[in-house]
């Protein structure tokens, strides 16, 4: 009996290992199309989003919404392509944790009620996309197989940036 279960158990695991590459993708997807349709709309309202800014006592409130906006837009089709997805999450990052700051802080009472933030899911979700990469299924991935030898030979690390 347990070693049937033992059986099970290692079965789940190959299995778990070969589709591990589905969790980053649709992480990926998710953030990137999220962040590329509030980006596009931001952009295309820059006078709103200023506005907010300046509502927010944010610095400069025009060069940042037009910063914010590009990040989040450029961001979001960098995401979903998966090149560049550690840089891109950091920034975005960056983003999320001004957002909570500005605009979210000043009504929470408490750490539930920041833990209810979709801003807190989208920064911890870029953090883990900082950490573990952009995954199998990702331009990164490609770009790492097909520049890693060239880099190697070059004296450079072969996987500096790159998805693991």
């Amino acid at each position: 009996m347990l070693a049937s279960i033992h059986s099970l158990s290692d079965r789940a695991t190959n299995l778990l290992h070969k589709i591990g590459w589905i969790g980053p993708l649709l992480v990926r997807l998710t953030l990137g199309l999220v962040f590329l349709t509030t980006g596009w709309g931001k952009l295309h309202s820059l006078g709103d989003v200023t506005e907010f800014f300046r509502s927010l006592n944010i610095p400069a409130p025009g060069v940042q919404a037009a910063f914010v906006s590009t990040i989040e837009f450029a961001g979001g089709v960098l995401l979903i392509v998966g090149l560049g997805t550690r840089i891109v999450s950091a920034l975005l990052i960056g983003v999320m944790a001004v957002a909570i700051y500005t605009a979210k802080l000043p009504e929470l009472h408490g750490v539930v009620d920041l833990a209810n933030t979709v801003e807190l899911t989208y920064l911890v979700m870029f953090v883990w996309l900082v950490v573990a990469g952009a995954g199998a299924i990702s331009l990164d991935r490609l770009l790492g197989r097909l520049l890693g030898p060239r880099l190697a030979s070059a004296g450079a690390e072969p996987r500096v940036g790159v998805a693991p």
